[in-house]
């Protein structure tokens, strides 16, 4: 056959790339992953209700942008803004702790009863992506079939550009998008009685591929209060924040070698 296959160009001699080997990952140690880190220099997009940058246990946000339905379309705001509900700043409070250097972006996607539409959604993912975040928290999702197709092109985009969507799984038994999708980090709330926000597992049968903590967990909230809430939504931002970690060590990493990563290091790995 003459000339080339499709796609099979970027292969040839002289165009490919040598790539660096990563760290024996099957077996990292948490000091290899993170060990040092603070997630310094890494851009976390918290996709929420805002973020309270004057709450204590935030200290800063980096970036702001607000999407809404406006009489001839969307509407982008990029002016500092609150949290209109107290979820935003639970979710980055929980990454703060854990990756207190990372820069804090609040997408503020959703309405002061925690509701919003699919396009709004949409174009607060977009937006995260073509605006070099490297990890998006998503403790939101869709149940709407109508979703599905554009969030999956939008997750499929974020993993090719080695960006980590994390994201919880609905806190009812419906799938919703984009959890269920496999570029995406998926995560549910485990019951362990003794917090440690550190202890995760991974599950072998996804979608759902981790649990971390979510249960009775203390999150600071609006008017610098603190409160204890419970919900896959405030387990998600526990594994954004040791990807962050891990990311702002090996800042080279793609989704699917953190995955990696993150199942050796996960409770449940035989060692």
């Amino acid at each position: 056959m003459n000339g080339y296959l499709a796609w099979s160009s970027q292969f040839q001699s002289g165009v490919l790339p040598s790539i660096d080997l990563a760290l024996s990952i099957d077996c990292i140690s948490w000091d290899e992953a993170c060990g040092g880190s603070t997630g310094k220099a890494v851009k976390v997009a918290v996709i929420d209700s805002g973020i309270d940058a004057t709450h204590p246990a935030i200290g800063n946000v980096d970036g702001y942008v607000a999407v809404e339905s406006g009489p001839t379309g969307l509407v982008y705001t990029t002016q500092p803004h609150t949290d209109v509900y107290g979820h935003g700043t639970a979710c980055a409070g929980i990454i703060r702790a854990i990756a207190p250097e990372c820069e804090l972006y609040s997408v503020r996607v959703l309405g002061p009863a925690l509701i919003t539409t699919g396009d709004i959604f949409i174009a607060g993912l977009r937006w995260a992506i073509e605006n070099g975040m490297h990890i998006c928290n998503l403790s939101l999702g869709s149940t709407k079939k109508q979703y599905y197709a554009a969030l999956h092109e939008l997750a499929d985009i974020a993993f090719f550009r080695r960006i980590m969507l994390v994201v919880a799984a609905n806190n009812l038994p419906t799938p919703s998008f984009p959890s269920v999708y496999a570029s995406v980090f998926s995560v549910a709330a485990h019951q362990d009685k003794e917090y440690d926000r550190y202890h995760y597992y991974y599950n072998p049968e996804p979608p759902i591929e981790f649990g971390a903590p979510g249960v009775d967990v203390r999150v600071p909230w609006l008017n610098h209060k603190w409160i204890t809430i419970t919900g896959n939504s405030f387990a998600a931002p526990h594994i954004t924040g040791i990807v962050a970690r891990i990311m702002g060590k090996h800042p080279y990493l793609t989704p699917f070698q953190l995955k990696v990563i993150l199942r050796s290091l996960a409770a449940n790995a035989t060692r």
